[in-house]
């Protein structure tokens, strides 16, 4: 088999509340400009779009405060794929906003109901599949409740199917699923993150929520990309089934746990189809270990 003929069906699925979503999904935040900042191509990301839904992606993460001063990723995901497919899964995130400056600011929680009210505006949809309420720093960020709260209500009155949360610690999680339920915790996380990331990940599990890790691929290089070099056990493993070692941390991820979503984003087509294939990519428990040093 051909990367090019690997689906996002080799990722298996999860459940999503009622949703059920391929494994491997995509994320949005690539789609409007480069890693240097520069614009990107609005005809080859609506491209990129349309043929990962025609490979197999079923999820889709966004948010209204992914623009730049030519392109808002929201626009351009109504523009490749409305009207949405009924198995299409749209997860977007509030909390965060940024001005028309890029300036940035945090919602209060009387602010959240129009930061979803714009999501559906520029997505053109009556709803959304799955909103994150992210929060700023963990480390600092004391109680979520109240936002969380406020989300909760408008879960209720029908704008928003189902809740998750991001960026978030297990105290915190524990304080939202008290308030409404929780099919989703979407945080920094990958090979090199520290041993209390991997055990959130696996409580996550046991608890029946998705964990969604970001900059699961860029690692410290965040928004930047990858910035730092692979480690040689990375290298070396990557070489041994002929991948490139963004494609093996993607597929080490997932190998983590069935609960495990990716969301890797890229506006290049070539790098869609790689990311596609690493859902296919199955690990030994012997690379597992060599990988997490152990």
């Amino acid at each position: 088999m051909t990367p090019e003929t690997i689906t996002a069906a080799a990722s298996g699925t999860w459940q999503l509340g009622d949703l059920t979503v391929r494994r491997i999904g995509f994320g949005a935040m690539r789609l409007t400009h480069l890693a240097d900042g520069s614009p990107s191509d609005r005809d080859r990301v609506i491209a990129v779009l349309r043929r990962a839904v025609e490979l197999g992606v079923n999820h889709i993460d966004t948010a209204s405060f992914y623009f730049s001063p030519l392109r808002s990723a929201n626009e351009l995901i109504n523009r490749a794929l409305a009207p949405y497919g009924d198995e299409l899964v749209i997860t977007s995130k509030v909390g965060p906003g940024r001005d028309s400056a890029g300036e940035w600011w945090w919602a209060t929680p009387e602010q959240l109901r129009g930061q979803v009210e714009e999501n559906l505006r520029q997505l053109g949809r009556d709803h959304l599949d799955v909103v994150n309420l992210r929060i700023p720093r963990r480390e600092t960020t004391g109680s979520i409740a109240e936002h969380f709260g406020a989300l909760a209500e408008l879960r209720t009155a029908g704008l928003v199917r189902h809740l998750g949360v991001s960026n978030v610690r297990p105290d915190q999680l524990a304080e939202a699923r008290a308030i409404a339920p929780v099919v989703c915790v979407q945080n920094p996380y990958g090979i090199d993150s520290p041993a209390e990331d991997h055990a959130f990940l696996d409580a996550c599990g046991q608890q029946g929520v998705a964990f969604v890790p970001f900059f699961a691929i860029a690692g410290a290089g965040k928004e930047a990309g990858v910035i730092t070099e692979d480690g040689r056990q990375v290298r070396d493993i990557a070489a041994t089934h002929g991948v490139s070692t963004a494609q093996l941390r993607l597929a080490w991820t997932l190998n983590r746990g069935p609960h495990v979503l990716a969301i890797p984003g890229t506006g290049n087509p070539d790098h869609l189809v790689e990311n596609i294939a690493a859902g296919a990519l199955r690990l030994s428990p012997e690379e597992i270990a060599l990988l997490e040093g152990r």
